[in-house]
């Protein structure tokens, strides 16, 4: 199954993802596309990768996402992508809209042509105001973009709501 699991900062996306991956027998991977890049977000880092446990692989590919999921897809497997929204920052400063279409297209194909299971994570920022910067409606666009082609590419689509799963496609 592939599942896209969408929702506001904080709303129990990551931990509802790693409770159905828990389900599953086979190896786990955690595909994490956060960059350390100062000391809040390393602490984040380590505090999640101990929360997974030693039954997890974890890769870290901020960009390359596409790639490592095909190279983990194998039967069997279950893959947490985690998540959509960094993977949109880290690609904001080096890629033009053209390439980030590009870049999302191929990264729905990949989570919809592996035979592993798949989730991917990612927020839903596009609910509140119009950003006032032009930066900031770049990122907007281009986040519902890719979250827009995951959710054509998923089974199922999970909306969390205050730590609430609410299924707004597939079983």
């Amino acid at each position: 199954m592939k599942t896209l699991i969408t929702g506001g900062a904080r709303s129990g996306k990551s931990a509802h993802a790693l409770m159905l991956a828990e389900q599953s027998a086979g190896p786990k991977i955690f595909i994490a596309t956060a960059e350390g890049r100062d000391d809040e977000m390393r602490r984040r880092i380590v505090k999640h990768k101990a929360e997974r446990g030693p039954g997890w692989i974890t890769v870290e590919e901020p960009v390359n996402v596409a790639e490592a999921v095909a190279v983990h897809g194998a039967a069997g497997n279950f893959i947490v992508v985690d998540c959509l929204t960094l993977w949109a920052s880290n690609l904001l400063q080096q890629a033009d809209n053209a390439v980030f279409a590009r870049k999302a297209d191929g990264l729905a194909a990949a989570v919809a042509g592996v035979a592993a299971a798949v989730i991917v994570v990612t927020n839903e920022v596009g609910l509140g105001i119009v950003p006032g910067d032009p930066v900031s409606r770049a990122y907007r666009d281009r986040l519902g973009l890719v979250n827009a082609r995951m959710a054509a590419a998923c089974g199922r689509v999970i909306l969390m709501v205050a730590g609430l799963p609410v299924v707004i496609k597939g079983k």
